[in-house]
């Protein structure tokens, strides 16, 4: 038999036309891809295999859906390998964000730049102010988990923080402090903390090798290198979050009491904000329409009522239903919400682009064969203005409920 390799007219017409129903299968598995601020991540969404039903899966065990002796459509069950470190050699403190209680990606990023920092014979820390709703420590690269807790720490308190911070280092001495170069916090109790320990950090990093590192200057035009500091702040996307191994998550107890600072500071609490007001590359949630709504009016009481920020597909904006500044997508705006809700969105490459980096993607569609369904944590399939609907009501019992409490 012949050894030349011939084209397949038939497969690469396939491979062209979108609404094939083997076009899925003809599309070649995209590994890895580059994220907003240039760094090559790995695409977590190109693994696995198309189900009968439509439903991509992932089967870590190597053994395909129906294969064997494995029962059609059964859950695999994946166990990641669990990394320990007995007697750690030093510790590489980590101070996430912790926004709504949970790590964010952000958070995520700078513990897998931790976790490279460690190696085999240094544990990380993560340190947390008060209470918390996250889970996955363990899966976030976490080794050793320090809760300060108490009512002192609570709401605006840097100083409160820095005091708490400070009572680590003279206990644990860690090799490096790492926290998030963000607005949420970590920015500015970085920055305080190192005027605390008289250090002088290293800001916007995005890239760490050896005793080196490089972060971002001149307003993100230019890089500025340097030697490894002890302090570092780091940029969004400055590493991979720790994906392959499971983590002890070990709880620390400090030997000493955190010393009271004086309260210089008062917090009056959250001032409440428009969120048409907020930029999209910074809102936390994200309400976006597209093609497939058609009350426009009830998508806007829908999004007042979640206290949610608007976005909008590109047909919608090209429809003029809503303005440039609220496209979301490669064409757009990318946008790093925790929660993104698509309504009547079908899911265009552009789009999915620009929601690469958000935590949490609902979508709400008729069709559950559209690529945002596939590409959502949660989908809801049914009538766009049904569902909307729905939310407002149970927004106004929510409120009802807890006016009368």
């Amino acid at each position: 038999m012949s050894d030349i390799i011939r084209r397949d007219p038939r497969a690469e017409w396939i491979a062209r036309n979108r609404l094939h129903p083997l076009h899925a299968a003809m599309q070649p598995a995209q590994g890895s891809g580059m994220g907003p601020n240039g760094l090559v991540r790995k695409n977590v969404h190109g693994q696995g295999f198309i189900g009968p039903n439509g439903i991509k899966r992932i089967d870590r065990s190597g053994v395909q859906q129906g294969a064997g002796s494995k029962r059609a459509g059964a859950k695999v069950e994946v166990q990641l390998p669990l990394h320990t470190v007995a007697q750690p050699a030093f510790y590489i403190a980590v101070v996430p964000d912790m926004v709504g209680g949970r790590l964010s990606s952000h958070d995520r990023d700078v513990l897998g730049l931790a976790h490279g920092l460690a190696g085999a014979e240094g544990a990380v820390l993560a340190i947390v102010f008060g209470e918390h709703k996250e889970n996955a420590f363990a899966t976030a690269g976490v080794d050793r988990l320090l809760i300060l807790d108490g009512e002192q720490f609570s709401g605006y308190s840097p100083e409160q923080r820095i005091q708490g911070l400070r009572a680590v280092d003279n206990q644990l001495a860690p090799r490096h402090w790492l926290l998030p170069d963000s607005r949420t916090g970590g920015g500015e109790l970085g920055r305080r903390l190192a005027a605390s320990l008289g250090e002088r950090p290293a800001t916007r990093v995005w890239q760490v090798s050896g005793e080196h590192c490089i972060g971002r200057a001149g307003a993100g035009r230019e890089d500025l290198g340097r030697a490894l500091p002890r302090l570092i702040l780091a940029a969004a996307e400055c590493a991979e979050p720790v994906s392959e191994t499971r983590h002890e998550a070990l709880p620390l107890v400090l030997g000493q009491a955190v010393p009271r600072s004086l309260p210089r500071i008062e917090d009056l609490g959250a001032v409440a904000v428009d969120p048409g007001a907020i930029p999209m590359a910074e809102a936390e949630f994200i309400f976006s329409g597209g093609n497939g709504v058609s009350d426009w009016a009830l998508f806007h009481r829908t999004a007042a009522a979640l206290g949610a920020t608007e976005g909008a597909s590109r047909v919608a904006v090209d429809d003029g239903f809503m303005t440039r500044d609220r496209q979301v997508g490669a064409s757009g705006t990318w946008v790093t919400a925790r929660v993104y809700v698509a309504v009547g969105i079908s899911g265009a490459i552009q789009h999915l682009q620009g929601i690469g980096a958000c935590d949490k993607v609902i979508a709400i569609n008729l069709d559950p064969g559209c690529d945002m369904i596939k590409r959502a944590d949660l989908s809801v399939i049914g009538d766009s203005e049904a569902i909307m609907q729905a939310l407002i009501t149970a927004v106004a019992e929510l409120g009802g409920k807890r006016d009368a409490a």
